[in-house]
């Protein structure tokens, strides 16, 4: 009998599990750990309504906070898992402690990739991913600031037009030939080049970021085709899937944690390729991957997951963790 759910990973995907598993009668312990000081909020306001101060930070939070206390889920935050340990079914996490658990979800999504250039820790430098991100780049929000956006992707694009209507001077550094090249088509690309463009934002296209000039702030990049002067630079060339606790604990990962139809692990080494970071066909309605899986291991009709939608809850797919 399934006793104790442990859910690493304090996004969508985790605050739908708990809402899945009690709405389908999971009546055992449930604990969420989560590595941010929030509860589980949505990601994709942050790059346009939180930062532009249109959006309060309440208004993120994916469930209120009677959600946790009526469902019976324990909150960790604040706290890393840095450990599965798959034999003893425990959870070692930053403070020391350890967790036990009946059944493991990993629901990690992914983190901002590093770009990789000289001066890439000076003051000034910012990423964007969560709340604590956006609150500390938008102190820099004052008309005349000199912006340089590395990356001309949604991100960089979105926070683009956030800061040229709070008066920013922003460049676009972008190595393809086009804005959104990964994303969309040319005619797509130049729709949203032109319209940026006509509201002030300049682009830097075809331009390779090869460092962050400056002392102990950044004060400009240094491109292949010459350096755009900054007092801020964000740099958002897309994300990395969190597979390394996975992977220590000697689950099978490709560019993503791989999973049966069932969303359960494999043991390293025996397992069909399924890459949960990116959008998956694994799971019908919003139905997380891994929750089929759970009851049927309670002793309810274990069905697969139909294609057609997508499992993949702010890049964060749930996974169930095969015991050894």
């Amino acid at each position: 009998m399934v006793e104790r759910i442990v859910i690493i990973g304090a996004g969508q995907a985790g605050a739908q599990a708990i809402a899945t598993l009690r709405a389908e009668g999971f009546e055992g312990s449930l604990t969420l750990i989560g590595d941010e000081a929030y509860p589980p909020y949505q990601r994709p306001p942050l790059s346009k309504a939180y930062l532009a101060g249109d959006f309060a930070r309440e208004r993120l939070f994916l469930k209120p906070d009677a959600f946790y206390a009526e469902t019976a889920c324990e909150l960790r935050l604040s706290l890393a898992a840095t450990a599965i340990d798959r034999r003893s079914k425990t959870v070692a996490l930053s403070d020391g402690t350890k967790l036990s658990y009946d059944r493991l979800l990993l629901t990690m999504g992914a983190r901002v990739r590093q770009l990789p250039v000289p001066g890439a820790a000076l003051a000034g430098v910012y990423y964007l991913r969560g709340i604590a991100d956006v609150d500390a780049l938008r102190q820099h929000f004052q008309p005349g600031t000199r912006l340089a956006v590395v990356g001309g992707g949604y991100i960089g694009l979105e926070v683009a037009a956030v800061a040229v209507k709070h008066g920013l001077k922003v460049t676009v550094i972008e190595a393809a030939d086009r804005v959104m090249v990964r994303a969309a088509s040319p005619q797509i690309s130049a729709v949203y080049e032109k319209i940026h463009r006509a509201n002030g934002v300049e682009f830097a296209l075809g331009a390779m970021a090869e460092r962050f000039e400056g002392d102990a702030r950044a004060q400009g990049v240094s491109t292949n085709l010459g350096r755009v002067e900054a007092d801020v630079i964000l740099a958002g060339i897309g994300i990395v899937p969190n597979c390394e606790l996975a992977e220590a604990a000697g689950l099978a990962c490709d560019n993503g944690i791989s999973v049966d139809e069932y969303g359960v692990t494999f043991r390293s080494g025996h397992f069909r390729r399924r890459r949960l970071h990116q959008p998956s066909r694994l799971c019908g309605g919003t139905r997380s991957v891994g929750i089929g899986a759970e009851r049927h291991r309670s002793g309810q009709a274990r069905r697969p997951c139909h294609g057609g939608q997508t499992a993949c809850l702010s890049r964060s797919a749930l996974v169930l963790v095969r015991s050894i």
